[in-house]
């Protein structure tokens, strides 16, 4: 017999919310995996790394195609359908997305010291001689000796 007829021992929860709680922990897990595994950078084999390689070595047929460009930016400026400066600039992107091409070093963003502190001199001194015609507030030199100049880093280029 009881003592207080208004007292009530403790229920107990029902398993199913064990089992829901587990589940939302589960999906949280599943959450941080999926977000883990989808957001690293992808894996690079070395035959992927042998294949991009293979396909940056066809130094002649990169070379033609590079003077080739260099000569239509030439042409263009003498033909006065551009002006120097930017005659100057596009040939310095130019020999810059050469070197990028050929070693797969990013000179499109580089400095010509940076250049320099990487082992690219010979691109360095030809984008150290073309900044004045680049940048420089005095009279430019012409189009045909930076073309020269870019054309002959190309072609010296191994």
């Amino acid at each position: 017999m009881q003592a207080d007829p208004g007292f009530y021992g403790p229920l107990q929860y029902s398993t199913a919310w064990m089992w829901c709680g587990a589940a939302v922990l589960a999906l949280v897990a599943g959450w941080y995996v999926f977000v883990f595994a989808t957001t690293r950078p992808p894996a690079r084999s070395t035959a992927g790394r042998a294949h991009s390689r293979s396909a940056l070595t066809d130094l002649p047929g990169l070379k033609a195609a590079y003077l080739q460009r260099i000569r239509d930016v030439e042409q263009e400026a003498a033909a006065g359908n551009l002006d120097a400066r930017a005659a100057h600039q596009q040939v310095s992107l130019l020999l810059r997305g050469f070197v990028r091409d050929a070693t797969g070093v990013d000179a499109t963003r580089m400095t010509h010291q940076d250049l320099a502190r990487h082992p690219l001199p010979a691109a360095a001194h030809v984008i150290e001689a073309l900044y004045p015609a680049e940048f420089g507030p005095g009279p430019l030199p012409s189009v045909a000796a930076s073309a020269a100049k870019a054309s002959e880093a190309v072609r010296a280029w191994n």
